[in-house]
């Protein structure tokens, strides 16, 4: 890892003082299709962010990339001014174990393990002791609502019941971001309500950032501001009010 950061390419905005992650000038396409042309975006701790925008805008290239999921072909990338572009991959993944949280739109449960075990995966991965792992799983299901379901399997509970299971995995690690894709996509309106409650409290009581892809107005009015995506570039909606 370089000892400095590099200067943002020209005509690029640098990253907002205090953010937690930011990116400037971020690009990237996929043959001759073009999913992000010269995006930027900052999130400081705790702040709940939405990213909207029609099918194709980019919004989920925008989230991929910020995860460090996809590399951008050219801008710049910043967690808390370390330059994501310096990490390699195996840091990249350390990253995500730890610091990110990742919530679907169908919660990708792993349906061999219960529910409590599914919250404890991050944290045994991490090396966490199994003991450690399932009280912290515990609490956060307790937290959500659910503890009920801790021994039963993803295929034994509901849409709403996974979902609020998903976002206690998210969070069991203290993670400092959380990377929500349409979580409440596959819900109905009462579920997918409560789902947003329980995830941005959750998350602002820890000081957690949320970043939010949806399409949905009723979702994005749990965040802080809006973010809309459009052929590949953001407009914070927070400077046109």
């Amino acid at each position: 890892m370089s000892a400095a950061s590099p200067s943002p390419p020209a005509g690029t905005a640098p990253a907002p003082a205090g953010s937690l992650l930011a990116a400037a000038g971020l690009r990237k396409t996929y043959g001759r299709t073009t999913a992000l042309d010269g995006a930027d975006f900052s999130i400081h701790a705790g702040e709940v962010v939405a990213v909207m925008g029609p099918s194709g805008s980019g919004k989920s290239t925008l989230l991929h990339c910020l995860a460090g999921v996809v590399r951008p072909d050219s801008g710049t990338l910043t967690y808390q001014g370390t330059p994501l572009g310096d990490l390699s991959d195996q840091r990249l993944s350390a990253l995500r174990r730890t610091e990110f949280g990742f919530v679907f739109q169908f919660g990708r449960l792993v349906p061999e393990l219960t529910c409590a075990e599914n919250v404890a995966l991050p944290l045994r991965l991490n090396g966490v002791r199994r003991r450690t792992a399932e009280a912290a799983a515990t609490a956060w299901l307790e937290r959500l609502e659910v503890d009920d379901v801790h021994d039963k399997r993803p295929g034994e509970v509901s849409g709403g019941q996974g979902q609020r299971v998903a976002v206690a995995r998210a969070l069991v690690t203290g993670a400092r971001v959380v990377f929500a894709d349409e979580p409440t996509g596959a819900l109905d309106s009462l579920n997918g309500e409560r789902v947003m409650e329980l995830l941005t409290e959750s998350a602002r009581a820890a000081g957690t950032a949320v970043v939010l892809v949806t399409h949905e107005n009723r979702v994005a009015a749990y965040s802080d501001r809006e973010v809309v995506v459009r052929d590949g570039r953001c407009r914070d909606m927070e400077r046109y009010v």
